[in-house]
């Protein structure tokens, strides 16, 4: 499953789906193979109304540029209120670590960028940098049923008329370090107790959802920055892994392979997943695949057919 259902509402910062990750997705341009483009999709419920993303919330994409799980470069997106039934973004981009780990530090980007809440996509373009937000038609496909029922698929894609709350960046892959190699994660800080906090977070699909069973470990792991991945959950995950039948050698390299929870992305290819994820991935029976070892059948999903050719690519909301 995707992180559509991953931790919402299990702790005081993740009771808001508008604040609630459902996927990351990271992929060279279709359009200039020297850029890059990111996609932040939140809230699982997203309705066709001017009221689908927080305000008061940080949404976040931090970049690893030297493979130790630590964001070395931070695009942080804040929104202002709706007011007469419009809403602005402002981006900030923070480089060198100890910039990207202060939620006021950074350089501004653009600000006042309208939101969309039409079918029309509003686009701004400033340093660079193009920027889209607001109500997509959701390109996660999946059979959650067949999948909750031992994989006997009912065929059916549950995400087919769904929505969700887009933020798509398209940046120079220079914008992502000197190094083309890196690691992207996604999280949302929101306002607890007088302070931000991290309320969610995401990397590769599916990995809280598949892996973190027990309510107290999703508590911890949308908690979590990915560099504490390994330690508190490798056996965790290696344990999974042997449950669905590999070996404990097996078991726990592919549990290591999974960890620290970043998708790992190469601008010089445009291989997607796992090498970034791009729109059409068919991360699901990837995935199913791996866990199983080839013994699940694919589901007979694909791709939905609303997508754009041109940015955000996202297709039109429902």
């Amino acid at each position: 499953m995707s992180h559509h259902v991953s931790g919402l509402g299990i702790s005081p910062t993740s009771t808001d789906p508008r604040s609630h990750i459902t996927d990351l997705y990271v992929f060279r341009s279709p359009e200039d193979a020297s850029r890059t483009i990111l996609v932040l999709d939140i809230n699982p419920t997203s309705p066709v109304t001017d009221d689908a993303v927080d305000h008061e919330s940080v949404y976040e994409l931090g970049v690893d540029t030297d493979a130790d799980a630590v964001t070395d470069i931070a695009f942080r997106i804040r929104f202002s209120p709706v007011r007469e039934h419009g809403q602005t973004a402002s981006l900030r981009r923070a480089t060198g670590r100890r910039d990207a780990a202060d939620l006021d530090a950074g350089e501004t980007v653009f600000r006042d960028a309208p939101v969309t809440f039409g079918a029309e996509p509003r686009i701004t373009e400033a340093g660079g940098f193009r920027f889209f937000a607001g109500l997509r038609s959701d390109p996660f496909f999946a059979d959650p049923v067949g999948a909750s029922n031992k994989f006997e698929w009912t065929g059916e894609d549950f995400f087919a008329d769904k929505n969700v709350f887009a933020i798509v960046l398209d940046v120079p892959n220079s914008a992502l370090g000197p190094n083309p190699r890196v690691g992207v994660w996604a999280r949302v800080l929101v306002p607890h107790e007088g302070r931000m906090v991290q309320g969610d977070r995401a990397g590769r699909p599916g990995i809280d959802n598949n892996f973190n069973q027990d309510d107290d470990d999703k508590r911890v792991w949308n908690q979590q920055e990915p560099a504490k991945d390994r330690a508190g959950f490798l056996d965790k995950f290696t344990r999974v892994f042997e449950l669905a039948g590999h070996p404990r050698d097996r078991a726990a390299a592919l549990a290591e392979s999974l960890l620290p929870d970043l998708v790992t992305y190469d601008s010089t290819s445009a291989e997607g997943f796992p090498n970034g994820r791009t729109l059409t991935d068919d991360v699901i029976n990837l995935g199913v695949a791996q866990l199983t070892g080839g013994a699940v059948p694919h589901d007979g999903l694909r791709p939905h057919t609303d997508l754009r050719a041109e940015f955000p690519f996202l297709g039109t909301p429902h």
